[in-house]
């Protein structure tokens, strides 16, 4: 009887921890029961089960993509086994999905004692990767409920959307409570912001084991800002397209928005701060300077490939609208310094599939009536491989950005590097493919993609989730292996 699941040889392994610039050795990787049981060159092949020839690429710890949106636009189970398909393609071995109660979603309010229970059923056998979710505390309710998602569910990351208290998903609404679907006498405001961050600290304080994992991350735009400058926008009339989108929702949004919370972790005493996709170089400088300006917070800065490949000239038409919008060529080169200074955490897709239909409004050309949001974690490791490489970032850090970095901040502590003890996620990389982005190639349910024509320098070939072979030679394997990831413990 083989005594090894499976082998994987003749791979170059790339390890976050090693040292940056080394150059990955050629060696094998054994796999029993979905974990990691040596890593070692010239392992014997003739005892085990499926042996794999790496045929001498790069091996990448799977990708923790820390930012997804399954179910925002589609119903969650279709769109957990399409988007878990897609991302796949881009060497996604876990995704970390970002979940709430109002419009979208599940389309529904109320406790998520009753809500959470039917994501979680919906997305149960659908994934083709490993999944969880943070949730997003709408109302008082919610944040009463924190230490109940922590232990009974593994909850350990929740967000704020800061722009939500009046500016709708898509731009601006009247009726906030509505969209929300949060009670009439309550706000979701600075205050509510202040109480989350209360109710997180206090479930830290109550739930030790868990508190290193607890964390609060924060879309931050400022509606007030956003409101205005889109009337600004839309009065003058001379941009259109992207360029207007990113001007009515201008880049020091995102700076104050970032100062703001900052300010409000101090008060709070909340130490684990996640300052998601900034997309400017006033949004780094923001929370640079917070960071420098309350040392004792532990502030993690994300960026998104989206900002780091396309601007608002190359991406192709108005689906690249997002939020907060891409930008000018001189923010994406920014964005690249700062992440080849060692001021970026971690680099994700912020995927969320916007079918043709749902993402454009009557009027193909107007900006402001879009839908906000695309898919792109198909182009995550190959994208940031590639054009990083080019750059001068390390093949160490290339991982510590994409998985071993998001892994240890949000609880998955078996995930994130290739190592005797670890699940076997493994994505296979050749760095010197040229292939052209092409949305028609995408297991993805979008039949469009900002990135199309984009000309690409390296390619996710093979993924292995827990050792399971679910990507192989261009095609998508097997059945949904995905397990829903209890965090912290």
């Amino acid at each position: 009887m083989a005594t090894t699941e499976l082998l994987i040889k003749n791979v170059r392994v790339v390890r976050p921890d090693d040292a940056e610039g080394t150059e990955p050795a050629l060696t094998d990787i054994a796999v029993n029961d979905g974990t990691i049981t040596r890593v070692a060159p010239g392992l014997p092949g003739d005892d085990a089960a499926t042996v794999v020839d790496g045929r001498g690429l790069l091996a990448f710890p799977g990708v923790v993509d820390a930012h997804q949106h399954w179910g925002i636009y589609n119903e969650l189970a279709a769109d957990t086994r399409t988007e878990s398909r897609a991302s796949a393609q881009g060497g996604v071995t876990a995704a970390l999905t970002y979940m709430r109660t109002g419009q979208y979603y599940l389309n529904k309010g109320g406790p998520y004692r009753e809500f959470f229970p039917e994501v979680l059923a919906a997305a149960q056998g659908n994934a083709y990767i490993d999944y969880a979710f943070h949730l997003a505390p709408m109302m008082a309710e919610h944040i009463d409920e924190i230490p109940y998602l922590v232990q009974e569910h593994g909850v350990t990351s929740f967000k704020i959307f800061m722009f939500y208290g009046s500016h709708g998903l898509h731009g601006r609404s009247t009726s906030q409570s509505d969209f929300l679907m949060t009670p009439p006498d309550e706000r979701y405001d600075l205050a509510h912001f202040e109480f989350v961050m209360r109710g997180i600290q206090k479930a830290r304080e109550e739930l030790g084991d868990y508190a290193e994992h607890l964390s609060l991350s924060l879309h931050c735009e400022t509606a007030e800002i956003m409101t205005a400058y889109t009337k600004l926008v839309e009065r003058d009339g001379s941009l259109s397209g992207l360029r207007a989108y990113s001007a009515s929702r201008p880049p020091h949004s995102e700076g104050l928005a970032v100062t703001i919370a900052s300010y409000l972790a101090h008060e709070t005493g909340l130490p684990n701060i996640n300052l998601l996709h900034l997309s400017s170089e006033k949004a780094l400088d923001a929370a640079l300077t917070m960071g420098r300006a309350f040392p004792h917070i532990d502030f993690r800065r994300e960026v998104t490939v989206g900002h780091l490949l396309a601007d608002v000239d190359t991406a192709h038409g108005l689906g690249g609208k997002v939020n907060p919008p891409l930008r000018d060529r001189d923010d994406v080169e920014a964005l690249w310094r700062h992440v080849l200074a060692g001021d970026v955490d971690w680099v994700v897709s912020d995927h969320a599939c916007c079918k043709d239909e749902m993402k454009f409004g009557s009027d193909r050309d107007d900006i402001f009536l879009a839908k906000s949001g695309f898919g792109g974690a198909e182009y995550l490791l190959p994208g940031l491989v590639g054009e990083g490489t080019k750059r001068g970032l390390s093949l160490q850090r290339a991982a510590q950005l994409t998985s071993w970095n998001p892994a240890k901040r949000y609880g998955l502590l078996n995930k994130g590097t290739i190592a005797e003890g670890y699940d076997a996620d493994i994505a296979l990389v050749d760095p010197d493919a040229s292939w052209t982005v092409r949305a028609a190639d995408s297991e993805s349910t979008q039949e469009y993609t900002p990135f199309e024509g984009f000309a690409m320098s390296a390619k996710v070939t093979d993924t292995f989730v827990r050792g399971n072979h679910v990507y192989a030679d261009g095609r998508i394997t097997g059945d949904p292996v995905g397990r829903y990831l209890h965090r912290g413990r």
